[in-house]
């Protein structure tokens, strides 16, 4: 069932994903070289905590952590690891969510460790600008699909890959609540937006195939080529005037990519 969220709600809803979008941004300026993912996560749970909130992924299905931190061919749901050391050239996933009073956000963004390649800002760009494609078509009367073909045939069309293994979902006071969001599909299908249609729509692009695999932990989703991957999202409210973006970030536009 999909739930239309009175404006009460999305102002519940946007609370948390203020909230998301702040940690974001810290942890951005936070990635260098050096940096363990370990570390990134001490840091989201520490500034959780400032906040009043708890992290949304933490305990969900098990997982143990309140970030992910998905390196280089690495898609979703990278684990923290003291062991894993970020270096120059590296460009890192990170997925983060919070609660507060009962009303979830989430959101992500791809960032770069130091200098990369001129083919992986390519990847970065295109994946992020896949995103706003997405937003764009979530307007009150519009198809689901239409989001998610706007994503697909944007992607393709630059010579890139889109997972169908994960996908966008709905959110509010679960993180994941219906409908499903893919990022490829033919436009025209599927229900029809609503104002009150709160919807995490979060592409994840290969620069290869778009085969996936899991890891021996259960969690860590990595390209089947070993190829780069790059995941950007936000949690957005469908309304009478258009798409609102609740995570937006304060530093959305600065430079992320070298």
């Amino acid at each position: 069932m999909i739930i239309l969220r009175s404006r009460a709600e999305i102002e519940k809803i946007r609370t948390s994903c203020a909230i998301v979008a702040e940690i974001l941004d810290e942890l951005v300026v936070n990635i260098r070289p050096g940096v363990t993912t370990w570390d990134l996560n001490a840091i989201s749970e520490d500034l959780t905590a400032t906040k009043h909130a708890k992290p949304a992924f933490k305990g969900y299905n098990g997982y143990p952590f309140a970030l992910c931190a998905s390196v280089n061919e690495e898609v979703v749901h990278g684990m923290p690891s003291k062991k894993r050391r970020l270096k120059a050239g590296d460009i890192i996933g990170l997925d983060f969510g919070v609660v507060v009073d009962g009303y979830y956000g989430d959101a992500a963004v791809t960032v770069a460790v130091g200098a990369i390649t001129e083919a992986a800002v390519n990847l970065c760009t295109v994946t992020e600008e896949c995103l706003y494609e997405g937003i764009a078509r979530a307007v009150s009367g519009n198809h689901l699909s239409d989001i998610s073909h706007a994503i697909q045939d944007y992607v393709e069309k630059r010579g890139f890959s889109v997972v169908r293994d994960f996908v966008g979902h709905g959110i509010g006071q679960h993180l994941h609540e219906s409908p499903q969001v893919p990022n490829y599909g033919p436009p025209g299908r599927g229900v029809k937006l609503k104002p009150g249609m709160v919807l995490a729509i979060e592409p994840m692009i290969n620069a290869g195939s778009p085969e996936v695999e899991i890891l021996e932990d259960e969690w860590t989703a990595v390209t089947l080529d070993r190829e780069l991957s790059a995941h950007f999202e936000h949690t957005i409210a469908v309304t009478e005037n258009g798409p609102l973006i609740l995570t937006a970030r304060k530093n959305q536009f600065t430079k992320l990519y070298g």
